[in-house]
């Protein structure tokens, strides 16, 4: 038998590994899932630029592949998925408040304590996606990003700005209740209220507008569109 070719899914966090790794790997059940946890938000860190984006993400893929001794031809599809935290948002909807200790985000807009560092944040964010979402490859595998607006649990769970304890809860109870109802998950990512099903450029123009980065939104059911879907009953 062949072996299994690798699907290699970046992810910002642990919860956000426990929410989609098992409904993943029932998805992509011909090939071989890898959920990357990056444990931070790359599109945000000090030494990423979009000069180096690419190529930092580059190396992470490779120095997993060299920790597992699997080499490029191994690889199938990189699939990025990308909390959008109002990226795209005006400056103006950024409020300085120096009462909150972490950023407060609505659909309305963000509180922070620094407005300036803030907008300086969104400002490398957007640029930095803008850079991905129109890449292609990553060390010549197929590369694709999608988005989860405001951040995953916005649009999984309909809540935001929960702490750390919240997130993996509500990552337990999701994965529970969809790692054998992978029909029902491709029904909820694909169709719900927040789904942007356009073609995949258009679904990243759309998210960039108004406040969309802030509104719950989702563009990752295109990611299912072709996928072979398995289930216990062989369905």
């Amino acid at each position: 038998m062949a072996r299994k070719k690798i699907v290699v899914v970046i992810v910002e966090g642990p919860s956000d590994e426990e929410a989609l790794g098992v409904i993943l790997n029932r998805l992509y059940s011909d090939n071989a899932v890898y959920v990357h946890i990056m444990y931070r938000d790359i599109t945000t860190d000090r030494d990423v630029t979009v000069y180096n984006i690419l190529s930092k993400l580059g190396i992470e893929i490779q120095q997993y592949a060299k920790s597992n001794h699997y080499v490029k031809n191994d690889f199938k599809q990189i699939i990025h998925i990308i909390d959008m935290d109002g990226a795209y948002i005006p400056n103006d909807k950024i409020i300085e408040n120096q009462n909150v200790n972490k950023p407060i985000y609505s659909a309305s807009g963000i509180l922070a304590a620094d407005k300036r560092k803030i907008e300086l944040r969104n400002q490398q964010k957007s640029s930095i996606i803008n850079k991905l979402y129109s890449c292609k490859e990553i060390w010549k595998t197929p590369y694709e990003a999608f988005y989860m607006s405001c951040n995953l649990d916005h649009v999984l769970y309909n809540k935001l700005n929960s702490n750390d304890d919240e997130k993996e809860a509500d990552a337990y109870k999701f994965a529970k209740q969809y790692k054998d109802q992978v029909h029902e998950f491709i029904k909820f990512i694909s169709g719900s209220c927040f789904s942007v099903m356009t073609g995949y450029i258009e679904s990243w123009e759309f998210i960039m507008q108004d406040l969309h980065s802030l509104e719950r939104y989702s563009n990752f059911g295109l990611c299912f569109n072709e996928v072979k879907i398995i289930t216990n009953n062989n369905e």
